[in-house]
């Protein structure tokens, strides 16, 4: 039977008491509260952190109706009840550190009024400080303590620099109490997007065990595969079950990959396949840095760092990857462990990501906003007529309509790479199937492109002016074509020349096997 799609509801007992779908969580849920106190979570946007802080303060708040048939039902001492102390940012944009100030007292004013308590200590730590140990002597129980969106007021300031330190500051000041606190705390949770690094916001805060990349958590917020044939089995007629799965699965933290629940439920209501979450935010802040850093976007896709970097955000240094990771644009494909340290291999979760993230880089590298959508429909109809000639025009009017006073502008037109990532990301802002560097017995090549049952191996070379044919001839070399033979499908190899001093493509030579 259909049931109320939860779309936008981050209210655990609306979602309970009106009869909506629900992925019941509460197994992972038991399992936190039974391992530690003290923990801190990084989830992109819109991956239902807020109803997870819900949910565990209707647990601790003992509202036994609302888990009637879940898994914590009968698992779960309804006798005792706790104090819970709830904190978020979600709402509005503060852009002072005053406003900050201010709108942290009218939180924990709020708070000390639904719980019957007196206010009035002359600091935030001290009004905090108040709050928890008065909370704890009336009720007799060490108190939950819930932030949500711990880090928005930083994030919401990133660009000004300045006002994001003075955030950070002052929110360190709050923070610092749960360590302080820890005698009169039974359970605590911070969850965010991001995750700054130790020294600055969590310095004091040592206690909180991160569990953004614990395996046994990777799936706390977001839906599963398996919940999806489970849960949603009504919602699945009429849809596609793989295209459901290459559009909108892949996000994973070294377990169990999920589906963003914002794109799922948005899909079930349309019956359309659209990118529902990345058109909620467009990354300008982030689509901006990349091309600033001369970013090579066909890196994206199989990008290599190590543990700590992921980690390595703050105002004042923030990589590329943990920018990149924490906002939901790349997720984690693989790991490998050395010793005391681990590689992890960063990849795009789907299809929707993927393909939107390359769109709007493309906007940004050209300089151009209309230019790169509307010259989608025509690369796709010249790749299904494998219309080369067309394919060469096209690129090399491309870039030959970029404004010189863009390339003079712009660092990034000057780095070799430059040509390669406005060629790759047209492929990718399609969504096709693209293979980068994919190894052969001879060699990696630069693309490979899987489609219409047919196979395109493409090769870049940068040269100052004339074409020189080393593209293609590298193909030929290194028998990059072997690797694909055994498909059966036409196989096409391109060698592709861009000019350093006439910035466009000179070379553009192809030849068919089979």
């Amino acid at each position: 039977m259909r049931k109320k799609l939860p779309i936008g509801i981050q209210t655990f007992a609306k979602i309970r008491e009106e009869g909506c779908y629900y992925v019941d969580k509460t197994p992972q849920i038991l399992q936190l509260i039974d391992e530690g106190s003290h923990y801190f979570l990084s989830r992109p946007r819109r991956f239902g952190k807020s109803l997870l802080i819900d949910t565990i303060a209707e647990l601790f708040e003992g509202n036994q109706a609302l888990f009637e048939g879940l898994y914590a039902e009968p698992r779960w001492d309804w006798s005792q009840q706790f104090a819970v102390i709830r904190i978020s940012f979600g709402k509005g944009v503060l852009h002072s550190r005053a406003e900050l100030d201010e709108k942290i007292r009218e939180l924990l004013a709020a708070e000390s009024r639904r719980h019957g308590l007196g206010y009035g200590s002359a600091s935030i730590s001290g009004e905090f400080t108040e709050l928890i140990r008065s909370l704890h002597e009336h009720s007799g129980q060490r108190v939950v303590v819930l932030v949500d969106e711990y880090d928005k007021p930083i994030l919401d300031n990133i660009t000004e620099p300045d006002i994001a330190r003075e955030m950070r500051d002052g929110l360190r000041n709050l923070y610092s109490v749960i360590k302080d606190e820890d005698a009169h705390i039974r359970f605590a949770l911070l969850t965010g997007v991001s995750k700054f690094s130790k020294v600055s916001l969590f310095s004091g805060l040592n206690n909180l065990r991160d569990i953004t990349v614990s395996t046994e958590y990777s799936a706390l917020c977001g839906y599963t595969d398996q919940d999806v044939d489970r849960v949603f089995a009504p919602e699945l007629p009429g849809l596609d079950r793989d295209e459901i799965r290459r559009w909108y699965n892949g996000y994973n933290w070294t377990g169990t990959s999920v589906y963003n629940p914002f794109d799922l439920l948005l899909l079930f209501q349309e019956r359309e396949f659209r990118p529902y979450w990345f058109e909620t935010g467009t990354p300008t802040f982030l689509v901006d840095l990349l091309t600033q850093r001369g970013t090579f976007t066909p890196e994206l896709g199989q990008w290599l760092t190590m543990d700590s970097l992921l980690s390595t955000f703050d105002v004042d240094e923030m990589s590329s990857e943990a920018l990149l990771f924490q906002s939901g644009y790349l997720t984690i494909g693989s790991q490998f462990k050395m010793g005391a340290r681990t590689e992890y291999t960063l990849k795009y979760p789907n299809l929707e990501v993927e393909s939107s993230l390359n769109s709007a880089l493309l906007q940004r590298l050209t300089g151009r906003s209309s230019e790169p959508a509307r010259q989608a429909g025509q690369l796709y109809r010249l790749l299904q007529a494998n219309d080369f000639a067309g394919l060469q025009a096209m690129f090399t009017a491309f870039f030959a309509s970029v404004p010189n006073d863009w390339y003079r502008r712009n660092e990034i037109a000057h780095y070799e790479g430059y040509y390669a990532s406005v060629f790759y990301s047209h492929f990718a802002a399609l969504g096709l199937d693209i293979r980068l560097e994919d190894v052969t017995h001879k060699g990696r090549i630069d693309m490979a492109v899987l489609f219409n049952g047919q196979v395109y191996l493409l090769e870049f070379k940068v040269v100052e002016d004339a074409p020189q044919g080393r593209a293609l001839q590298q193909i030929r070399d290194r028998g990059y074509a072997d690797k694909y033979r055994a498909r059966g499908e036409p196989i096409h190899l391109i060698g592709v020349e861009f000019s350093r001093k006439q910035r466009s493509v000179v070379g553009f030579e192809v030849e068919t096997l089979g």
